[in-house]
């Protein structure tokens, strides 16, 4: 384990060289002209715009035209000095015993920076740094919870630092207690704190979290235990073989994120270990560029390209990660994908087998077909929530707290959490399910590879024609007449709503929790409002491109003397 103070500042490549110059320099100055002053020539900041849900997000390398940098490094040690404040009151330490916090990030180009940046802040308030360096999201939490005291855990919180797969040029964070990642009310809570901290630094205090920080950092090679981990509940899942996966054949794509690094380490450390064979493996190399493509599990072009692998190298299985490792996707030996609505379905096989009966938590874009394999073909229950996948975990936590049994709740977007795995959403945690599935089959003697897992989901229904169309709301139209975007879209959706109540070919959801749906012409389609875009969202499925066309039209005639609505995408799919 290494232990050792480290630099406090290391650019990371070249195109990071200008902000750590001009960093420098600022702190030559800083130290020629020590003041207890304001700094004036901060830029001014709104620091609620950087919120994202659950994250914070914002632009991090300059050169995207219209983009400009909002994670300044002073912005991001103020947002991480507010989250030490907020854990200080949340944890009311003795202080006899400093809080901890561990720092990982994803392999960003902006990582460095900014990992530095939260360390001076974390430091500057009191805490200890334990950095962990290239990491992956699922870890960060998992740290808080370890006891182990040689790798310093557990800490009292920790930040990831990523922008899960968003271009190269943003970063953010999200935060983690032993209770779980942060919501949406802690967030702003600590983005007002930020604002109010950025607004009191001086050249002093900057200098003081600086020599703090230098003084308090430590590295702890933290992965080593979270695989292990990994590797011991698949040899569980095996009756304790030591080998349950000999002879199997896994690719993994990591799409040049951290999750390229967690995937190096997923095969020497927890694939290899258990007797798979992991060559034909791609894009492992950590490069925040992401050359080959997005890695995002949801992404066209991600998911061919794994497939792809699977099929040249004859493989049982592939793999796929996000940047950060917290989303997930599978493929087949041959070729059938296992993301969205069919690793929705392999999952809640994989549950329901486990936990009879139980409720299955997704979010608001799940198919009927999914909602009729759960119910019908596994005998659980389907519980469609809203969009976002801290929504989907809470309300899974909330049915249990009332009564209802839940044990998986999953986004489309790859996103899902387990009660045995603390609800923390973790891809790794989803494909060492998966890997049980297989191990244990092998163990009974059961043969075939994959095809356990296919034959896990055989009778799901799925749409001919799946689409989502993204209707924008013009801000600036005079028909907005000076009120917000969300008022405007409400009224989009209410107008909607009683349209399909006076039209007999369509049939309101019964239980719906976001948006409008509605079913007919043998698909269905849901209309919703943005988290936090000017944007409403049109999702539809049918049988045949006939059928969502039929589908479309009706949303097309009920909203179409919204004139701040750009209809251009839905008027294209709709014409003959």
């Amino acid at each position: 384990m290494e232990t050792d103070v480290v630099a406090l500042i290391t650019p990371i490549c070249y195109c990071e060289f200008a902000v750590f110059f001009t960093h420098s320099l600022l702190l030559v100055f800083l130290a020629a002209a020590p003041s207890t002053t304001s700094i004036p020539y901060l830029e001014k900041v709104d620091f609620m715009k950087l919120q994202n849900g659950s994250d914070i997000r914002g632009v991090a390398v300059a050169g995207v035209e219209g983009e400009p940098v909002t994670l300044t490094e002073p912005v991001t040690e103020a947002i991480a000095a507010a989250f030490s404040a907020w854990l200080l009151e949340m944890k009311r330490a003795d202080g006899a015993k400093p809080l901890r916090v561990s720092v990982g990030h994803d392999s960003r180009i902006s990582a460095q920076v900014l990992q530095d940046a939260v360390s001076r802040g974390i430091a500057g308030a009191g805490l200890d740094v334990v950095q962990y360096r290239l990491a992956s999201t699922p870890a960060m939490f998992n740290s808080t919870l370890t006891e182990d005291e040689a790798f310093l855990c557990p800490v009292d919180g920790a930040i990831m630092i990523t922008a899960s797969h968003l271009p190269y040029n943003r970063n953010g964070f999200k935060f983690f207690t032993n209770a779980g990642g942060l919501g949406k009310a802690d967030i702003k809570n600590i983005l007002e704190r930020a604002a109010d901290i950025y607004k009191s630094f001086t050249d002093e205090g900057l200098m003081k979290s600086k020599r703090k920080a230098s003084e308090s950092i430590k590295r702890v090679d933290y992965m080593t235990v979270y695989t292990s981990d990994l590797v011991k509940a698949v040899r569980k899942a095996a009756e304790n073989i030591e080998r349950p996966l000999e002879g199997f054949h896994i690719v993994v794509d990591a799409g040049n994120g951290a999750g390229g690094f967690f995937a190096m380490v997923f095969q020497e450390k927890v694939l290899q270990p258990l007797g798979a064979i992991t060559s034909g493996s791609q894009f492992l190399e950590p490069d925040g560029l992401f050359p080959n493509h997005i890695p995002n599990p949801e992404d066209k072009t991600a998911m061919k390209a794994i497939t792809q692998a699977v099929l040249e190298n004859k493989a049982d299985l592939g793999i796929i990660f996000d940047t950060d490792v917290d989303r997930s996707a599978a493929v087949d030996s041959t070729g059938h994908e296992f993301n969205r609505n069919r690793l929705i379905a392999l999952m809640s096989a994989i549950v329901l087998e486990e936990h009879p009966g139980t409720t299955i938590v997704t979010d608001s874009v799940t198919s009927d077909g999914l909602t009729t394999f759960i119910e019908k073909k596994l005998g659980g229950k389907h519980h469609r929530f809203k969009r976002g996948y801290k929504n989907v975990i809470d309300e899974a936590v909330r049915l249990n707290s009332v009564g209802e049994e839940s044990h998986l709740a999953i986004e489309t977007s790859g996103h899902g959490a387990l009660k045995e795995n603390h609800w923390l959403d973790d891809g790794a945690y989803l494909m060492v399910k998966v890997l049980n599935k297989l191990a244990s089959a092998r163990a009974s003697g059961i043969a075939g590879g994959s095809k356990v897992l296919t034959d896990l989901v055989e009778g799901l229904q799925e749409p001919g024609v799946a689409v989502e169309l993204r209707l924008k709301i013009d801000q600036n139209h005079p028909d907005l007449k000076g009120g917000s975007f969300r008022e405007y879209g409400m009224a989009v959706l209410r107008l909607l709503e009683n349209h399909i109540e006076s039209d007999p070919k369509l049939q309101k959801a019964p239980v719906n929790y976001e948006g409008v749906r509605a079913s007919g012409f043998g698909g269905w389609f849901l209309l919703r409002l943005s988290l936090h875009d000017p944007v409403l969202p049109l999702n539809i499925e049918a049988a045949s491109h006939g059928d969502a066309v039929k589908l479309g039209l009706a949303v097309s005639s009920a909203v179409k003397d919204f004139h701040a609505l750009d209809m251009s995408a839905l008027d294209k799919f709709i014409q003959p």
